[in-house]
């Protein structure tokens, strides 16, 4: 039964994430909206609505932990695991204003995320700036839409002609998102039990479950349509998932949840700790390496992924007090980590200064040409 749960969610995830990528694209060019802006719409929240779901049953049933760790983890997940697989499978190419608006405010909403955390909880209150902070930030999203409208129906004359203009072939391409999405929440749904299952057949314990394939669980339509989506080469799409999912995750997901807690979402003093920072660093991260060069190579995408394992092996070794914590912990603290930032900044400052140059290079050339 395991076997056919696993099979069964696995496949119904691949072909959920195929119609979701398909009909998104399609929408995308038959109502003129760049693919970056659905894939942090109408993909990146879909994809998100089994953390939505259990974060509010969690907050609900007053398991806080699981409410915020639910969040942390998918963030940290989405940035380090979906990053990094799809940059190995092909090159994904960054939008510049994903550098100059979403990766930013990522950043922002995950900092004030640690703030708000500081005395052990996170409030109505807190859950109202979060959810007030989505509403603006989908208004600027719609307003950048109608503005970029005309361009992008001209930039994608040939999808316009091939998608159809009219309502009929719309609403095919939205039944055929809903359809995908609803196949990715059954196949996930699946997919974790099944390996769940197998988890307890191996005697595998239910910390070391939680902390791996149920945390994992609720991110697997992100990891499933943004893999699919660069293989099929819809790279705005595979990157417009991750960044709008994170900030889905954090706004709307959070704050509801913080909401819908009778006393608010408590938060443990090992996730003020650890885990919050780590997400608020592995957003950090996403700067230098979407700034270089505008695209996510397969070195990059290797280096998240190693990181994610870490992560991972970390969590397992801190949940069973294994002997070889401190050294993994010292050699991550000291070696792993500053070699990183330090190669990052290098690159990012190389990439500011090559700018610099081609731009005072064709001052000059328009310069002696005048």
């Amino acid at each position: 039964m395991a076997i056919f749960l696993f099979l069964s969610g696995l496949g119904l995830l691949v072909a959920g994430a195929e119609c979701l990528v398909r009909g998104s694209s399609r929408l995308a060019a038959s109502l003129g909206i760049s693919p970056l802006i659905v894939g942090l719409t109408v993909v990146a929240f879909g994809t998100s609505s089994p953390e939505l779901a259990v974060s509010l049953k969690a907050a609900l049933s007053g398991q806080a932990d699981i409410a915020v760790g639910n969040v942390v983890g998918s963030n940290i997940l989405n940035v380090l695991l979906i990053l990094g697989l799809s940059a190995l499978i092909a090159p994904l190419s960054v939008s510049s204003r994903l550098v100059r608006l979403d990766v930013p405010l990522m950043i922002l909403v995950s900092a004030a995320v640690l703030v708000f955390s500081i005395d052990g909880k996170i409030g109505r209150i807190d859950g109202a700036i979060l959810v007030a902070n989505f509403v603006l930030y989908c208004w600027i999203l719609v307003r950048q839409g109608r503005r970029e409208n005309g361009e992008i129906k001209e930039k994608y004359s040939r999808d316009l002609a091939g998608a159809g203009r009219g309502r009929i072939d719309t609403m095919k391409n939205i039944v055929l998102a809903a359809f995908g999405l609803g196949l990715l929440v059954v196949g996930s749904r699946l997919l974790v039990d099944g390996a769940v299952s197998f988890a307890k057949v191996l005697g595998v314990s239910e910390s070391v479950i939680a902390l791996t394939v149920v945390a994992a669980g609720t991110s697997l339509p992100e990891i499933v349509t943004s893999v699919i989506a660069a293989i099929r080469g819809e790279r705005d799409i595979a990157v417009g998932n991750v960044v709008g999912s994170n900030l889905f995750n954090t706004m709307p997901v959070l704050g509801l949840s913080a909401i819908a807690a009778p006393r608010g979402l408590e938060v443990s003093a090992a996730m003020l700790r650890f885990d919050i920072p780590v997400m608020i660093s592995v957003a950090l991260a996403c700067l230098p390496l979407f700034f270089t060069g505008g695209r996510i190579c397969r070195k990059e995408g290797a280096l998240l992924l190693g990181y994610y394992f870490a992560y991972t092996l970390y969590l397992v070794l801190a949940s069973s007090h294994h002997d070889a914590l401190p050294a993994f912990s010292a050699a991550m603290l000291y070696f792993a980590i500053p070699i990183t930032a330090v190669t990052l900044t290098f690159y990012a400052a190389r990439e500011v200064l090559s700018r610099s140059k081609d731009v005072l290079e064709r001052e000059e050339k328009k310069d002696g040409d005048e």
